[in-house]
C-alpha cells in the first residue's frame, strides 16, 4: 500500500477544513447555486493543473536546478545563511507575481485570459481553481523569468509553490474568521476580505489588492483598500459575464472580442 506523506495529509486537511469551514462561516451572501459554480470551477481547475503539471513544473524545476548549478540569480549571489535564502528567495517571487497580476488586469490580452477567473459572481475556495488553461500556458514566460531572476533552486521552487498554492485557496475562500483575525493576519498575509475587494465589479475596488501572498506590496505601493464585505458586488460588469459563466462559453471567452464595461453606476447585473 502507497505511504501517504504529511504534507498530502496536511494539504488535504487543508482544502477539507477550509471547505467546511466556509460553510460554517461563511462571508459574504451566495448569489447563484453554489454547486453549480464548483463543478464548473473544478472543471476549469482541471485544465489548468493539466497545464501545470504537464509543462510548467517540469520546466520551472529544470531551471530552478540549472541556477543551483550555475549560481544564477538573486538568491544564489547574495551570501545569506540557508534559511534565509529560501525565505528571501519566496518573497521575490511573491513579489514578482504581484507585478504579474497587476498586467494581467491591464494588457488587454491577459486580462481576456484572467478575465474568465474574474466573472464568477460568488467567491469560494473553487473560485482559485477557475483560471483558463491557456492563462497557464501564456504566463510561462513570466514563470521563466520569475525563476531566473530570483535565483529559486528546487526548494525555493517548491516552497514558494506551496505558499502560493495555500494562500490562493485561502484568500479566494468564503471565510468568515472570528473576531479581528482577518484584519491581524491581514498585516502579513493576503485574506479573504482583502481579497473580497479586489473581486468587486467596481473599477476602483478591482484595480487594488494585487497581493496574492504577502501583504507587504500593497502597503509598500499602496495598492491596499478596505471596502465592507456587504458592500461589495462580486464579479466583472460588462454584459456578458453573466453569459460566459457555462463551462462552454468559459473556454471560448479569451479568443472573442472584450465585452464593453458597462457605464458607471450600472454595474450590478444580478
Amino acid at each position: 500500500m502507497p505511504r501517504i506523506s504529511p504534507l498530502a495529509l496536511a494539504g488535504a486537511a487543508l482544502i477539507g477544513g477550509l471547505w467546511l469551514a466556509e460553510r460554517v462561516r461563511p462571508l459574504r451572501r451566495q448569489t447563484h447555486d453554489t454547486s453549480t459554480r464548483q463543478v464548473r470551477n473544478v472543471a476549469l481547475g482541471l485544465g489548468a493543473m493539466a497545464v501545470v503539471s504537464a509543462i510548467e513544473m517540469p520546466l520551472l524545476t529544470q531551471l530552478a536546478k540549472d541556477n543551483l548549478r550555475a549560481r544564477r540569480g538573486l538568491v544564489q549571489v547574495l551570501p545569506l545563511p540557508r534559511p534565509l535564502q529560501v525565505i528571501v528567495g519566496v518573497a521575490a517571487m511573491d513579489y514578482a507575481y504581484y507585478w504579474w497580476h497587476i498586467a494581467t488586469h491591464r494588457v488587454p490580452f491577459l486580462w481576456q485570459l484572467h478575465r474568465v477567473h474574474h466573472i464568477d459572481p460568488d467567491m469560494d475556495m473553487t473560485t482559485a481553481l477557475r483560471f483558463h488553461a491557456a492563462d497557464m500556458v501564456v504566463s510561462l514566460p513570466f514563470h521563466v523569468a520569475q525563476v531566473v531572476l530570483a535565483g529559486a533552486d528546487p526548494r525555493i521552487l517548491l516552497a514558494h509553490r506551496r505558499f502560493f498554492n495555500a494562500s490562493v485557496l485561502f484568500h479566494h475562500s468564503n471565510l468568515r474568521l472570528p473576531g479581528r483575525w482577518d484584519e491581524r493576519l491581514s498585516l502579513v498575509f493576503t485574506t479573504p476580505r482583502m481579497h473580497g475587494v479586489h473581486h468587486s465589479k467596481v473599477p476602483q475596488e478591482m484595480n487594488s489588492n494585487w497581493s496574492s501572498g504577502l501583504s507587504l506590496w500593497d502597503r509598500l505601493h499602496g495598492t491596499l483598500r478596505r471596502t465592507p464585505q456587504d458592500e461589495i458586488d462580486i464579479g466583472v460588469a460588462d454584459r456578458a459575464s453573466l453569459a460566459d459563466l457555462s463551462l462552454g462559453n468559459s473556454l471560448t471567452a479569451p479568443f472573442r472580442a472584450t465585452p464593453q464595461p458597462l457605464p458607471p453606476g450600472n454595474v450590478s447585473l444580478r
